[in-house]
Order: structure tokens, then C-alpha cells, then sequence
């Protein structure tokens, strides 16, 4: 076909009309299309195709260039941007988690000097540094942001005790990255007009107890989305305070670290001026309780004052190594809990807070996780010892809304399982166990005429009213395999689904 005389192609297409396709395929597809030709490149970052931008950084300096090409171009107009830096495997030599890196916390605790760190890790730090930079160096201008979100799986080792000052020190010299970081940050909310959603988790010192100051009021009073878990705060220093708080009267979901959450927060978010709170999310950490103090949070006629103004809240709680004995105190009956997730690497939960649980929180709970990453696996602790009933059984008869239960770790009893599933039927949507801790009685295996394990998957099976098996390899998982991930992506959607 032509016009003219002259030939008219894909090339020739207005912008108007390349950008108007390019907004009906997927961000791969508008990446190989742009591939056609340099007047199509040229289309491929119009504002209009960019309104949200999502990353998933490995802490690898390869991802620099072109995370800088990326950000250069939509930094300036994105209205949302959700970047997770992580490590692909953490490195040995100081810088392990799980129950290692709890006694190496106890230890810097009693003032000994922590671990040294690998040469690698301190590479992943320095390139981690470099990586936050060059985000937040491309937004501090960004008038149209409206929603920011910033995680930080590198920051589990800080929450360790794992990395100290004396690290940073090695590869950010007298702190300038650290305090040029901090102060993009400031910038960023300083100089925003939209912005409606601010959710920074595990990021490794980006925010500090100032940062909220630079928020104008207008900004403040308008926010939706409140998330700050960054809990390496030293002593009793928070990020937020309750006087702080009182400026955010339009926030309909919260996330903290609890010993962040007093009493004083609990009435602010309860009086009429502010707008009913809808999702709370906590993160209950063995390190933030050790520097803090459980003597100021919320007392249950607080949690009821706060659910007479907020009647639809719901409550989501992951607790990392925290003591049976804390949890008991801290599970104040009043609170409208929905989701609670345990993750264990010294310490474990005990019978008597799941048995609380599915007292107080039957007309809430939906969603239910048990982890406890031990190293010996012949020895997962019995929530059923010493009692008439399994707790877990007793859990998903109470619980009539539970919708999702995970477990591993601790023994399952298979005959229990099968209670389970025959009790929530088809509304148990998820039940991930996996094999190593399911356990059978003796007498289910000495019956030489039936195959113990086809016959308990069978049973489990038609409880559920669908296929069941259990989890054969916990690392495709990543509720087992990256707990904190979890929780943030899991908190991130629970906060919008309001």
C-alpha cells in the first residue's frame, strides 16, 4: 500500500498509535516489539506505559547498569514503584542465619565482638549501597509518585546482630552512603504531592526516627499506607511516634514492629477524628524485645476501644523466634487476629499458645503457619505431648474461617492430619505440610495389609475433596524457604486488599 507514491510500514505509524498498542502487551512483549525498529525504541518509554514499575533485584553488580538504564527512564514520572533487593544464597563466614545467627546476637549482646563477615558479604553491602542509591537518586524529583515500596532481604543479618557499624564501616567509609541514602530518602517525601502509600521493610538504615518529619501535612493527613519494619532502631528509639502518628488521620492500614506499637498508638488510631483502621500488620521479633520493652504495648481495653472505632480491622502478626511466654503476653484476647505466622530457629511455640490461639481468635483466623528450621530432623517438637487433644485438630475445629494452614518442623501426627482435613473440607484452600514432619503411629504401621502412606494421603485427600500431598522438597516453598519475604509480600497484599 501507498501514499503518495511513498511506502508506508510499521515505521511510519504515528507515536500516538504505537504507544496505544504497546499499552495491550505485557512489559516482555512491548521490550521485543521495541526491537523493530529506532522509531518504536523511542515509543517504548512514554509515560503512559510505565504507570507502575515493579523490581526484583539480585544484589549482584551485574543488575547495575541496567537498573540505572531502567531508572533513568521512568524514574522521573512512575506513580508506583516496588523494588525488593535480595541476595541470590547468603554467603558463609559470619553471615549465616537461623541459629547461629541468633547465639552470634546474644553474644554481641554480652559485649563480644561479633563474627567476621566474609569478604563477599562485604561486597553484597557495598553493591547493595550502590543499588538503593541509584533507585532512590531517580525518584527524588518524582512529583507523581503515589505509591513506594522498598524491601530489603539483605537487612535479616542486621536484625541478627550480624552486622554491625564496624561493617559498615568497611565499605561505606565514615557513613557518607549511608547518610547520602537517608537523606534521598527525606528528599523523596519531602518533595512528593501524591503520595498515598509508603512501605519501606528490612531495608538496611534507610529510614530513622526523622524521616516522617519531612512529610508536609497535607501529605501526612492524606497517606493511606504506613509500613516502616525496619527494627535494627538501637535501644528504645522508634521510627514513628504516637504524636507523629496523629498527623496520619487517614491511614487505613499500619505495619510496625510491635514494640513500636504502645498503648499511646493504640488510642490515637482509636479516636474519632481518625479514620477507621482496616488491616495492622505487626512483626514480632526475639532482637526487638531484647533492646525494647513489652511494658508499653496495647492492653486488650485498648485493642477494644481501637476495634469499637475500626469494626472491620483485622490483625496479621509474624513472630520470629519469640518465646512462648512473650507470645502469652502479647496475644491480648481483643485482637481482631486473622493471620499469624511463626518462624522458630532456637526457640519454639508451644502447645499452650496454639491452644490460646484457637480460643480467643475462632471467629478470625484464617491463615496459620508453623515453621521451626531445625538443624536435627529425628527431634521436631510434639505440640500434642502431654495433652487429650492435638492442638492443631482442636485449632481447625475452633477456627472455622481457617482457610490456610503451613507447617514444618514440628511432628504431625498423620491420623491428626486426616482430622484436619476431614474437619475444614474444601475451605482449608491450602495445606502445606511437609513430609519429614508427618509421623505415624506404630499401630498404623504395623498393618501389613494396608500401605500406611498411600492409605493416609488417600484419607487427606478426600477430606479436602481434592488431590493432597505433602511438600516432598521444602526450597520450591518460599514460606519455608524465605519466611521474611513471605511476610512482606504477604503483608503487602493483605494491606490492599481492604
Amino acid at each position: 500500500m501507498s501514499v503518495c507514491g511513498e511506502a508506508v510500514g510499521a515505521g511510519s505509524l504515528p507515536s500516538e498509535l504505537v504507544v496505544h498498542i504497546f499499552s495491550f502487551l505485557a512489559a516482555p512483549d512491548r521490550l521485543r516489539a521495541s526491537a523493530a525498529c529506532s522509531h518504536w525504541r523511542e515509543c517504548l518509554f512514554y509515560p503512559a506505559l510505565w504507570p507502575r514499575l515493579r523490581l526484583s533485584l539480585r544484589v549482584s553488580p551485574a543488575e547495575r547498569p541496567r537498573l540505572e538504564f531502567l531508572m533513568r527512564k521512568c524514574g522521573w514520572f512512575v506513580r508506583e514503584l516496588r523494588v525488593q533487593f535480595a541476595a541470590d544464597n547468603y554467603p558463609t563466614g559470619g553471615g549465616g542465619g537461623g541459629a547461629a545467627a541468633g547465639e552470634g546476637a546474644a553474644a554481641a549482646g554480652d559485649g563480644e565482638a561479633p563474627p567476621p563477615l566474609s569478604p563477599r558479604w562485604l561486597d553484597l553491602l557495598r553493591t547493595y549501597l550502590e543499588l538503593v542509591l541509584c533507585v532512590l537518586s531517580s525518584v527524588r524529583n518524582n512529583r507523581n509518585l503515589q505509591k513506594l515500596s522498598l524491601f530489603g532481604d539483605i537487612s535479616i543479618l542486621q536484625q541478627h546482630g550480624s552486622i554491625s557499624n564496624t561493617y559498615l564501616g568497611k565499605v561505606d567509609p565514615d557513613g557518607k552512603k549511608i547518610k547520602q541514602i537517608q537523606q534521598l530518602f527525606e528528599e523523596i517525601l519531602g518533595n512528593s504531592r501524591q503520595l498515598k502509600w509508603l512501605s519501606c521493610g528490612l531495608m538496611l538504615q534507610i529510614v530513622t526516627p526523622t524521616s516522617l518529619s519531612s512529610l508536609s501535612n497535607p501529605i501526612a493527613n492524606t497517606m493511606e499506607h504506613l509500613s516502616l519494619l525496619d527494627n535494627h532502631i538501637p535501644g528504645n528509639t522508634t521510627l514513628i511516634t504516637a504524636v507523629e502518628l496523629e498527623r496520619f488521620v487517614n491511614l487505613r492500614s499500619l505495619a510496625l514492629d510491635f514494640c513500636d506499637f504502645t498503648a499511646e498508638m493504640a488510642r490515637v488510631l482509636a479516636d474519632s477524628n481518625h479514620v477507621p483502621l482496616h488491616r495492622l500488620s505487626l512483626l514480632v521479633h526475639s532482637v526487638s524485645i531484647m533492646h525494647k520493652s513489652l511494658d508499653n504495648m496495647p492492653k486488650d481495653e485498648n485493642w477494644q476501644a481501637l476495634t469499637r472505632n475500626s469494626t472491620n480491622l483485622r490483625v496479621y502478626i509474624m513472630a520470629f523466634d519469640v518465646k512462648s511466654d512473650d507470645m502469652l503476653r502479647i496475644l491480648k484476647p481483643s485482637i481482631p487476629l486473622e493471620r499469624i505466622h511463626f518462624d522458630s530457629y532456637v526457640t519454639c511455640v508451644s502447645g499452650a499458645v496454639v491452644d490460646l490461639i484457637s480460643r480467643q481468635y475462632d471467629k478470625f483466623l484464617t491463615h496459620f503457619i508453623l515453621m521451626n528450621d531445625v538443624v536435627d530432623m529425628s527431634a521436631f517438637p510434639d505440640l500434642s505431648d502431654n495433652r487429650n487433644e492435638d492442638p492443631l485438630v482442636l485449632l481447625a475445629w475452633r477456627c472455622t474461617r481457617l482457610s490456610l494452614l503451613a507447617v514444618h518442623g514440628y511432628t504431625v501426627w498423620a491420623h491428626n492430619l486426616i482430622a484436619i482435613a476431614r474437619l475444614r473440607g474444601s475451605d482449608l484452600k491450602v495445606l502445606e505440610v511437609t513430609e519429614e514432619s508427618i509421623d505415624f503411629d506404630q499401630g498404623e504401621l504395623a498393618d501389613q495389609d494396608v500401605d500406611p502412606v498411600h492409605n493416609f494421603i488417600e484419607q487427606v485427600s478426600l477430606g479436602l475433596g481434592r488431590p493432597w500431598h505433602a511438600v516432598m522438597d521444602i526450597e520450591l516453598l518460599s514460606v519455608f524457604t524465605e519466611p521474611t519475604r513471605h511476610f512482606y509480600r504477604e503483608m503487602q497484599s493483605f494491606s490492599e486488599g481492604i
